[in-house]
């Protein structure tokens, strides 16, 4: 869409779609990792479809406060199912993929002999979603494959090797590309694996980003208690893993009040995760607790507070494979926001962020402390670059701009015309 346009866009999220390009549909998606609503991208995705005049059904698990095993929401029928409890080591992986499989196929089936099926989409990870789609695939039911992960190199950012699993990862990665009839990618090193990995031609591949949705992502006025009596806050909004980076970001704000002496910056990092728990205690042994807060699961009002509070935003996801050629949501939320950040020089971040972001050095956290201080001693830099960032979600990639490509792939996928 004509960028000197984007100021007539509307970008309240559409429950109706002119023309109803998919009118009578019956989709089914099927999310492992997380459920829905809570999942934004396949939420949005679900209810856009909706607004395309699709019968949509969700398979998801338990989870995140939604323990419902089956609810209408805004029109979207969905079916959850439980889950071991978070999997670690190689028997907890296969408790886990094993038991979501079996769910997944008996409500696939269940839903396909009640509402009927046009059309699945499959949402990784893990990339197993093909198991349930293929026998579908013999009844002329297309596959969608929505590319969430490069589990590949996921595997080997986490334990630094490759070897047999890896293999394994490549395999089934293959098998999902081989079954799907249409591939859709949040940006476009994806859809590069998609055609050189995974072989698919690309006119199948669509690039549908996870772009936020700015009827939901607004400021609102600014919480002085989560500065905690100082003059700046940086703010982090995420998952609290080991890829995420946030020991490197606990790093450099050491180095910012230790070795800079600077007593006049908050940091607040939002989010629930697996090494919650090891940070904290990792902030305790520094000494570094009154200046750093964890929220741990926020609710959207406190994420939307510190969103709208904080000065700078950081991403201090490591440089690896997998982080250089994955977009970040919490890049789009600062973005969305108007805030400036800070993050390592990866590919598909600089693609994002552009000039609304200063780049540190690679896994430097020293680095990344000077290029945080640099940016708050410069409040007009901060308003030129958060207003760039803000432009451009407004005029590229906000949820506004994926509707069309998602259109595009399903009516491929269906074998009929966008209206």
């Amino acid at each position: 869409m004509n960028v000197h346009r984007a100021a007539d866009v509307s970008h309240e999220f559409p429950t109706f779609i002119p023309g109803q390009p998919l009118d009578g549909k019956r989709i089914l998606i099927i999310v492992e990792n997380l459920p829905l609503p809570f999942d934004r991208r396949v939420w949005q995705e679900a209810r856009t479809l909706r607004a395309a005049g699709a019968e949509v059904s969700v398979i998801c698990p338990t989870g995140k406060g939604y323990e419902k095993r089956y609810e209408l929401i805004d029109g979207v029928h969905i079916h959850r199912h439980p889950l071991p409890l978070d999997a670690s080591g190689a028997l907890g992986y296969l408790l886990e993929y094993g038991a979501a499989l079996f769910w997944e196929t008996v409500l696939a089936w269940r839903i396909f002999f009640t509402r009927g099926i046009d059309v699945i989409q499959g949402c990784n990870p893990p990339d197993l979603m093909f198991l349930v789609a293929l026998p579908f695939r013999l009844f002329g039911i297309p596959f969608i494959f929505d590319h969430h992960d490069i589990n590949p190199e996921l595997f080997e950012a986490k334990f630094g090797k490759r070897g047999l699993l890896w293999r394994l990862m490549v395999l089934v990665e293959k098998l999902t590309f081989k079954t799907a009839t249409v591939s859709m990618a949040t940006n476009q090193s994806y859809r590069k694996i998609a055609i050189e990995r995974g072989g698919m031609d690309p006119d199948r591949v669509f690039v549908v980003r996870s772009g936020p949705d700015l009827s939901r992502l607004k400021k609102v006025d600014p919480v002085e208690r989560w500065k905690n009596g100082r003059r700046y806050l940086v703010g982090y909004v995420g998952v609290m893993g080991d890829q995420e980076g946030i020991d490197l970001l606990v790093d450099a704000a050491k180095h910012i009040v230790r070795d800079l002496g600077r007593e006049d910056i908050q940091f607040c990092l939002v989010g629930g995760g697996p090494s919650l728990a090891s940070l904290k205690t990792m902030v305790e042994r520094e000494g570094l607790g009154d200046y750093i807060t964890f929220t741990g699961r926020a609710p959207d009002q406190d994420l939307f507070e510190v969103l709208s509070t904080m000065d700078v935003g950081v991403n201090p996801d490591r440089v690896n494979p997998m982080n250089d050629k994955s977009t970040m949501n919490k890049i789009m939320e600062y973005m969305a926001l108007g805030k400036p950040m800070v993050q390592f020089d990866v590919t598909e971040g600089r693609f994002s962020a552009m000039e609304a972001s200063l780049y540190a050095k690679a896994n430097d956290p020293v680095d990344m402390a000077e290029r945080i201080v640099e940016l708050l001693e410069d409040p007009d830099r901060r308003a030129r670059m958060g207003a760039f960032g803000r432009h451009r979600v407004e005029s590229e990639l906000s949820w506004t701009y994926q509707i069309d490509p998602l259109i595009s792939a399903y009516s491929r996928a269906l074998r009929i015309d966008a209206k």
